[in-house]
């Protein structure tokens, strides 16, 4: 599908995500409008300085939150394509606030359901997690639930909006994660990390933007994307982004795994594997009905598959670890940003 003329809303639009995905829009197409929704005004007035008027005329920067049902109705009007990347995403956060997180993970989502199929949305990508597959934590629960909110308005047949979900693991580099948080600690010589055991998906963020604009192009409602990403194990990432530094093990933390999975084997039955990703299928009948476990090369996974950070043929190695660290350092939307230290505000990697 095509972006050039067509009217997007992006939900979070000012997270790390959002910022990447605006600039690769504006800079590759010719939307009429590009409309970052977000609640948080000084970042937006920082986005704006970035992509002034005379360089980004079709930018609209538009206060909100996705628990405001009446202001998502007012945006979406006219509206092609929303992609739903707000969300309360720090675990331990979650963890002590959990009603906060379901009124935006959950009933944000279905505020946007309605007002997407109510305004007569054409397509709707809601980014998830892999926190959400099997969860542990409140955050992946209420992402979970969001996923089946996606789902179940788009396997009931009786709207022309379609309705898809994007699963992926960690941004590598993105704030409140692992690879920022051991550069922050590595003056004090001292790393702390939960397991040694640990592992984790990492995905670049450019990697996780094209993927998105891929789906959007190729979705017809109802698939659940997985990208075939890396995982790394955490102390790798300890030693060879400060070699020299003493590491303390401190436990899981509250809401925390010691591996992640994106595809359950509970799903194994409903999803395809493709050369770059996978599909895992609503097990909804619909309209738009079970076609993609047809979708060109792809082959059914077999009974019992599980995609597990532990298990991934794909593990990053040292190069490829010290590669990532680099992109991060030189990272410009996260220099001179401050990065806290200790571990109780942290993701878990």
């Amino acid at each position: 599908m095509k972006l050039d003329g067509a009217s997007l809303l992006i939900t979070g639009g000012t997270g790390s995500f959002g910022k990447r995905f605006v600039s690769r829009v504006l800079q590759s197409s010719k939307p009429e409008r590009l409309m970052v929704y977000s609640r948080d005004e000084l970042k937006q007035f920082q986005m704006r300085q970035r992509l002034p008027l005379d360089r980004a005329p079709n930018l609209r920067m538009l206060i909100g939150d996705v628990r405001d049902r009446e202001r998502l109705y007012r945006v979406m009007d006219g509206v092609d394509i929303v992609v739903h990347a707000a969300a309360m995403k720090q675990v331990p956060i979650a963890e002590y606030n959990p009603l906060e997180a379901i009124k935006t993970n959950v009933m944000g989502a279905a505020n946007l359901i309605d007002a997407a199929i109510d305004r007569k949305v054409g397509r709707v990508v809601a980014l998830s997690t892999d926190k959400a597959a099997n969860p542990v934590n409140l955050y992946g629960a209420s992402k979970l639930c969001a996923d089946k909110l996606f789902m179940a308005a788009n396997a009931a047949g009786l709207y022309e909006t379609r309705f898809s979900v994007v699963r992926y693991g960690n941004i590598v580099g993105s704030r409140g994660s692992v690879i920022p948080y051991f550069l922050a600690q590595r003056p004090s010589g001292r790393i702390t990390i939960t397991d040694e055991r640990m592992t984790r998906f990492l995905m670049r963020l450019d990697d996780g933007v094209d993927f998105v604009l891929r789906c959007i192009e190729v979705m017809q409602g109802g698939e659940l994307f997985v990208p075939k990403i890396p995982s790394v194990r955490v102390a790798d990432l300890a030693r060879v982004i400060a070699p020299q530094c003493e590491r303390e093990v401190i436990g899981i933390r509250p809401g925390e795994k010691l591996h992640e999975i994106l595809i359950p084997a509970d799903e194994a039955h409903l999803t395809v594997e493709l050369e770059d990703s996978y599909i895992v299928q609503t097990s909804h009948s619909s309209r738009h009905g079970n076609a993609r476990l047809d979708v060109g090369n792809g082959k059914p996974c077999p009974d019992g598959f599980s995609y597990s950070s532990h298990t991934n043929p794909w593990q990053l190695g040292d190069e490829e670890i010290a590669e990532m660290v680099a992109e991060v350092e030189a990272d410009p939307d996260l220099a001179g940003l401050p990065m806290p230290t200790e571990p109780h505000f942290i993701m878990g990697g």
